[in-house]
């Protein structure tokens, strides 16, 4: 499964399965995506790997350590390692193709925005859940089709 920027500059490759997704609703990801939510997943570090562009690869800290990675040439939001795990965040508008994975969680509800109407059927987060629990709940579609495997 292939992923990339706008421009394709910056160019990734996430091996099969995926894991499910979430979007959070902070003012921080409004921001940062432009919409009333980001959607995003996060990928065990032995599933990702970069094809091109990671010298086009722009990072931006705010003070209180919240990250965004953008590619320098056309400013599309891109993966990156998070802090303390072995997950890429990465955004799933970045998915090249279909991308079957369904939106599992929603962060951040109670600072959405007033004209934000979240729909669906995924599990609602007042704030940001704990960054294990929220792991585990992205990746229960998989552990639950592994485990269908073993004992089909």
């Amino acid at each position: 499964m292939n992923g990339k920027c706008l421009c394709g500059a910056v160019e990734f490759q996430l091996e099969e399965p995926v894991p499910s997704l979430y979007q959070c609703h902070c003012s921080l990801c409004r921001k940062l995506s432009g919409s009333a939510s980001d959607t995003a997943m996060f990928v065990e570090r032995s599933q990702f790997r970069w094809v091109r562009g990671l010298d086009k690869v722009s990072s931006y800290r705010t003070a209180t350590g919240y990250r965004s990675d953008f590619c320098s040439g056309c400013g599309s939001t891109v993966p990156h390692l998070m802090s303390n795990t072995t997950h890429f965040w990465v955004p799933a508008g970045l998915i090249e193709g279909g991308l079957e994975s369904q939106v599992v969680a929603h962060l951040h509800v109670d600072s959405k925005a007033a004209w934000d109407d979240i729909g669906g059927s995924g599990e609602r987060f007042a704030e940001m859940p704990d960054i294990e629990e929220l792991t585990r709940l992205l990746h229960a579609d998989l552990e639950k089709a592994e485990t269908d495997l073993v004992e089909g």
